[in-house]
């Protein structure tokens, strides 16, 4: 996992990247701010709130998913 900080409108923001890459395979990366989560890879990507991102992890963690 990698974290970075990035400026946005004169604030700092904090940005942690995980890729999700297995040998032979596809790329896709999470990307979590403050404020949403990207989950997927060029031209193909979901983008959630914090909100909804937090009931998905719920669900999984509990293994509803």
């Amino acid at each position: 996992m990698m974290t970075l900080n990035s400026r946005t409108k004169g604030r700092c923001k904090d940005m942690k990247i995980v890729e999700l890459c297995r040998e032979g395979s596809c790329c896709p990366v999470v990307k979590i701010t403050d404020s949403r989560v990207e989950i997927g890879e060029k031209d193909n990507i979901c983008i959630l709130t914090r909100e909804q991102w937090e009931t998905l992890k719920d669900k999984i963690l509990s293994k509803e998913l």
